[in-house]
Order: C-alpha cells, then sequence, then structure tokens
C-alpha cells in the first residue's frame, strides 16, 4: 500500500492507493484561513499536522489492513507559503499563504535587487510568491527575521513531522523564486537579494526519491508500520498533474479548487513571466510546467452561497433552471475576490457585478459567478497558446468538478474537449501517493497511468460563439474598471 497526503487550502486529504493501482480509501479533515488583516492569509502549521493526524486515524480505523501494509508515503500541498522556523524548528508566526496579498511594494524592491529574476526564477515577482513574503517580514515583523533558521513550504513542514528531516523538492522549490528552475537547484543570487543563504532553506531531492523515513515514535502514533518511506513529494500543480497521468509534453489539465490552475507539461524550461505565466518544474526529473493560475476559482461559489445563504448543491442546482436566453443577458462576473495572477498580475483587481437589474435572481449570480470563472480561465489559456504552448489533452478536476453544468460551461467557453476522471476530488493526493510508490522503487510505467473511465464533454459551437462574444465584453470590463482598483 502506499499512501498520498494532500495538504490543500481549505481541507487535507489522505488516500491509500493499492499496488494494482486502484485506490483504496480517503479521507479528509477541514481546514480554516484566518485573516487577520484585510487581503492577507494565514494558517498554522500545526493545525496542519492536527489534521493529518485527524485524517489517517479516520482512514485506519476505515481500512485498517490495508493501513497496516503501507510501505511509502508521498506528501503534496498547497505551494508559495512561508513556514518560518526558529533554531528548534518552531513555527515563529503563522505560516503566510499564497493568496496573500501583503508583499505589493516588496515585490517591486524584489524585482529591483535581482535583474536576473525572470530569467533564472522563470516567474514575475507576485505577492503570492515565498520570496516577497520573507522580504515583508524583514520590514515588519523583524525580530522574527532575525530568529529564522530555515523556511519551509507547507507540505514540507508534515515531512519535518513525520520524519525529522527538512527537504523539498524543486516543483515546490519553484514556486519561491529562489530556485534557478532550469537548474533545478537554489540560486545564490536570489537568495541574496532576500537577505538569506542556502543555509536557511532546505536541501532538494527530486520529487519521485525517498527523501526520509517516518520516525518510530510518529509510526507507532499513527499505527504505521516500521520503516516507511517518505518521498521528497511535489506541490499540488505537479502532484495533480501525476495523478491525471499528465508526463510527457502536451498533457494538460485544469483544477477547480479554491484557486483554479491550468496547466501544461513541457520538456524543457520555457519561461514567460511578462505574460504572468509560472514556469514550474514538475516532480518527476526533466520535466517542466508551464501554469496559469486564477485565484479565485470554486472559492467565488463558496463565497456567494455565505452571501445568499445557500448551500453549494442547491445553489449549482438552481443554475440549471436558468434558460439559455436569461444567460445570454445575465451580469457579467469578475472573479477577482483576492486579486488576480494570471494574465493580469494585479493585486488590486477585485470582484464585481455588471449588469444587475431588478428581475436578477439568486440563481442567475450564480450562473455568472460559474461562467467568470470559466472567462478567467480562458485569459490564462490564451495567454498559453499565443506563447506557443499546445494542449494534447486537458482534464478537469479539483471539487468544481463535480459539476457538470460547469464542466460543460469551460468546455463551450475553451471550445475543447474536456475530460473529467471519475474521482476528480483527490487527483493530487493520488499523484502524491504515486510518487510514494516510485520513491520505493516502483515502475514509472505502472505507476503513472490516465484514470481509465474519464468522461468526456465536448464543446457546443453556438454555445461557445455566444460566449466569445460575452468573453469580449468581460475583458473591456476589466480594463476599463482596472485604474480604479487600488482607490
Amino acid at each position: 500500500m502506499f499512501l498520498g497526503i494532500d495538504l490543500g487550502t481549505t481541507e487535507l486529504k489522505v488516500l491509500l492507493l493499492a499496488s494494482n493501482g486502484l485506490v483504496v480509501g480517503t479521507a479528509r479533515h477541514p481546514l480554516e484561513i484566518s485573516r487577520p488583516r484585510h487581503r492577507w492569509s494565514e494558517q498554522d502549521p500545526e493545525d496542519w499536522w492536527r489534521a493529518t493526524r485527524t485524517a489517517l486515524s479516520a482512514l485506519r480505523k476505515n481500512y485498517p489492513d490495508a493501513f497496516g501494509h503501507v510501505q511509502a508515503i508521498g506528501l503534496s500541498g498547497q505551494m508559495h507559503g512561508a513556514v518560518l522556523l526558529d533554531a528548534n524548528d518552531r513555527p515563529l508566526r503563522p505560516a503566510i499563504l499564497w493568496n496573500d496579498m501583503r508583499s505589493v511594494s516588496e515585490c517591486t524592491e524584489l524585482t529591483a535587487r535581482a535583474p536576473m529574476l525572470h530569467a533564472v526564477a522563470g516567474n514575475c515577482a507576485m505577492p503570492g510568491l515565498t520570496a516577497p513574503k520573507l522580504l515583508w517580514v524583514a520590514r515588519h515583523e523583524p525580530e522574527h527575521f532575525r530568529q529564522l533558521a530555515c523556511v519551509l513550504l507547507p507540505k514540507d513542514y508534515l515531512r519535518l513531522r513525520l520524519t525529522g528531516v527538512k527537504l523539498t523538492d524543486p516543483s515546490d522549490a519553484s514556486g519561491t523564486l529562489w530556485l534557478d528552475v532550469g537548474r533545478r537547484e537554489w540560486s545564490d543570487e536570489l537568495l541574496q537579494a532576500c537577505d538569506m543563504t542556502r543555509m536557511q532553506v532546505p536541501s532538494i531531492e527530486e520529487g519521485s526519491r525517498a527523501a526520509g523515513i517516518v520516525r518510530r515514535s510518529v509510526a507507532d502514533e499513527l499505527g504505521l508500520p516500521p520503516n516507511v518511506i517518505v518521498a521528497a513529494g511535489g506541490g499540488d500543480t505537479a502532484t495533480s498533474a501525476l495523478g491525471v497521468g499528465a508526463a510527457e509534453s502536451g498533457d494538460g489539465f485544469l483544477s477547480l479548487g479554491t484557486s483554479g490552475v491550468l496547466s501544461v507539461v513541457t520538456g524543457r524550461f520555457r519561461p514567460s513571466p511578462h505574460l504572468g505565466v509560472h514556469a514550474l518544474c514538475h516532480a518527476i526529473p526533466n520535466r517542466w510546467h508551464r501554469t496559469s493560475v486564477v485565484l479565485s476559482a470554486a472559492s467565488c461559489v463558496r463565497w456567494l452561497c455565505n452571501l445568499t445563504s445557500a448551500n453549494e448543491e442547491c445553489l449549482l442546482g438552481e443554475v440549471a433552471s436558468v434558460s439559455a436566453s436569461r444567460r445570454a443577458k445575465a451580469p457579467l462576473f469578475l472573479p477577482y475576490l483576492s486579486g488576480e495572477r494570471t494574465p493580469h498580475n494585479d493585486p488590486y483587481a477585485q470582484g464585481v457585478f455588471c449588469g444587475l437589474v431588478d428581475s436578477t435572481d439568486r440563481a442567475t449570480l450564480a450562473y455568472s459567478v460559474l461562467e467568470g470563472v470559466a472567462f478567467a480561465l480562458s485569459d490564462g489559456l490564451d495567454v498559453l497558446r499565443a506563447d506557443g504552448t499546445r494542449e494534447t489533452s486537458l482534464s478537469l478536476i479539483g471539487g468544481g468538478a463535480r459539476s457538470e453544468l460547469w464542466t460543460q460551461l469551460i468546455a463551450d467557453a475553451f471550445g475543447v474537449p474536456i475530460r473529467r476522471p471519475p474521482d476528480s476530488q483527490s487527483i493530487a493526493a493520488l499523484g502524491a501517493a504515486r510518487l510514494g510508490w516510485l520513491a520505493a522503487d516502483g515502475d514509472f510505467s505502472v505507476v503513472v497511468r490516465t484514470p481509465s473511465l474519464s468522461e468526456e464533454f465536448s464543446p457546443d459551437d453556438e454555445r461557445h460563439s455566444i460566449l466569445l462574444e460575452r468573453l469580449a465584453s468581460y475583458r473591456t470590463l476589466y480594463r476599463q474598471l482596472r485604474p480604479l482598483f487600488p482607490t
């Protein structure tokens, strides 16, 4: 058996994978985000460890025999978060997350300090990435910066608790702005631009390789057998790719989670930071990703549910009742509730409904939200294509993929077929488990496979034409409002 642990933003998932390639079972535990100030986003790393223990306890209870035969663990996690540790490996403060927007001015400072940033890191400085967060801490919390012994990424904090080892992998490290992404190793120049050294970042190992053994005391507490291998693992973009079998150039996937991620595998490092596109390492050697990111995706649906006192299932059910004529005249929605990355790199962007009338009801607003997210993702797809990336396939995963209506809407907006795996909500955990299997000497051709029985959603040409007209208005709306957002 192989265990995958996926540390998401709103929940932690665990998954048991058998050596015949079948998923034995899953468990999950919710996580809360703390927002102590406007545009801040934090979590306590200890909450991640408590969630891990709780989810693993549930998995062990439900599948005791399988759990007792775990041979290796793979880790997946939300990217870019900064876990600041002191000399005793204790967190100095809550982790600053990927959707935290406090470090806008530090992005400008970092770009000035590191002229080679774009060419080496393959990404432009954005507030959600790790390096600007450390410049912010140095400026606003100097005592914490003075005590800083090591910065870990979120999933790597779980590794520390499991094994006592401080280590990361290239896929996760490539979202820090400290990695030479082409060479897959830390850049001394980029670290120095943040007044840091290699002593303050963990060592790097490829995601499919062993990176520690679960400590005996932890194994006893969790009910794991002795000498369980822990793989280096990957950031959730890379592990999601492995979960859908995306390992070759052109293989792509779209994740509809808290954020929206559209990623296509490439065989070489191809940076395009001026387009707001991320160039990231894959979790397997000699592979990279070109990725567009929408900061608010399924989180927009949760936001509307809270605003209108509806549950998600009810709200999405109401959308089905919105006629085609009403959809064509629905308000436009800019889904920028936490700023935006691709293609705008605009931390000040805000959510907007445009076109409200006295007949607008909750169901129509919900349709506008689904459509607005689909349009934001279309912006990312167009940017990737404009710079030469060609997807050979696209699979849809994440919580938002539960909705057939939303899946079809995205296919119609993109104008391309979308495949949906049978279990689209635990794909990153599946990818993590596969990395554990590879670290235990699994055969790559056996371990990494495309999920069978994927459902395909083909675009409707008429709906695609209508959506293209609305997409043009959507883009005009953002361009006209952008100067107003900072004020």
